[in-house]
């Protein structure tokens, strides 16, 4: 087992920036999650710490041990690639047991590690079959046997589950967490897909355009967005954000949405109220989750609400939740997570309720997080 660092680590291919100036360090044992859309550095990082890439400045360590100029098999790492790249020609033993034969283990020892590896990943009668012999879900499995045999101090997965269907990436998500449990080893895992991200990180860390925006535990990147880009990814449906001014309302601030006027002294950061910049300095977004927003029906206990008046435009019924899109007068589309049980019909005009108490408040600019 191992920690990882990456300090200062940037790369470049031409005038393209990849990675920018990424830092990071992830604890031994930890589940570490890289996400972000197609183009954001996540996968770059990875072939960074395995060797597949060099570095263009920066220094990434395994444990203490510097390994900008180690190769890949000198890392102590063993990587699971998207596409699995299995050896067609051999079997699933033969596959799990090569870069063992490659660095000259006994053949009793690598007989044994095979056997143990198939045992814990269910997967022990296809040892004689070959790759085009299995399916997605199978190939995934021993794509990661073929990892586990080698005993590395780092997992690196790219992507893994992609070309898997909706279920059996259910499946896997939950053995890969399993594994990692009862390894106790450090995984460095890449996805574009923020439900693996939240479902499997210990911490998550998210990239845009090269640059790491925050990283945090599931739960603080969900309730704590340091940007709008954050805030906009982690969620399914994304957040809702709206372009807001400032309003006095009963002589208190609040936030102009259209016609409605939302009053927020409470959560109003104080060097917005009290000189410096003033709220009405800077231009202003106004974001809330869709899960935030309510059916006057299935209002919970103790919430403080705004009513917004808007038609409902479009329906989508999950069996588990209603998916509610959603337009006011003033053209303003959003999107609510209602209750299963709503009685909601397309076209209708109702007054949902928003929980005032889950509104973020983003410098429009910047794309920073006020509020």
């Amino acid at each position: 087992m191992a920690s990882v660092t990456f300090e200062q680590v940037t790369k470049r291919f031409d005038d393209f920036v990849a990675v920018n100036n990424l830092n990071l360090e992830i604890e031994d044992g930890e589940f570490l999650v890289f996400v972000g859309p197609s183009g954001c550095g996540k996968t770059t990082s990875l072939r960074l710490l395995a060797g597949l890439e060099s570095i263009t400045a920066g220094q990434i360590c395994i444990g203490d041990r510097p390994v900008n100029h180690l190769s890949p098999k000198d890392r102590d790492i063993a990587m699971v690639f998207q596409s699995y790249a299995l050896y067609p020609h051999m079997s699933v033993y033969e596959n799990m047991a090569f870069s063992l034969q490659l660095q000259g283990i006994k053949k009793g020892e690598i007989r044994k590690r095979v056997q143990g590896a198939a045992a814990q990943l269910g997967i022990e009668k296809l040892l004689h079959r070959k790759p085009k012999e299995l399916s997605g879900g199978q190939r995934q499995r021993v794509a990661v046997g073929r990892a586990i045999v080698r005993k590395p101090a780092v997992f690196l997965m790219d992507e893994p589950l992609s070309n898997l269907d909706a279920k059996l990436r259910v499946q896997a998500r939950k053995e890969i967490s399993k594994l990692h449990q009862d390894l106790n080893t450090t995984f460095v895992y890449v996805t574009h897909d923020q439900v693996e991200a939240m479902t499997m990180g210990d911490r998550i860390a998210v990239m845009k355009d090269g640059i790491l925006q925050q990283v945090d535990s599931p739960s603080n990147l969900y309730n704590h967005p340091s940007n709008m880009f954050v805030a906009g990814f982690i969620g399914s449906p994304a957040m809702n954000f709206f372009e807001v001014e400032q309003a006095i309302s009963n002589g208190k601030p609040s936030l102009k949405l259209a016609e409605n006027l939302i009053s927020i002294p409470d959560y109003l950061p104080q060097f917005m109220v009290d000189g410096g910049v003033t709220f009405k300095d800077r231009p202003l977004t106004l974001g809330i989750r869709p899960e935030d927003i309510y059916h006057p029906q299935y209002l919970p206990a103790d919430i403080v609400t705004i009513a917004i008046k808007a038609t409902v435009n479009l329906l989508e019924m999950m069996g588990n939740e209603l998916i509610v899109y959603l337009e006011t007068a003033n053209q303003i589309e959003f999107v609510a997570r209602f209750d299963p049980r709503a009685t909601v019909k397309q076209g209708e005009a109702l007054n949902v309720l928003w929980d005032v108490n889950r509104l973020y408040l983003f410098d429009r600019e910047m794309e920073t997080v006020l509020m």
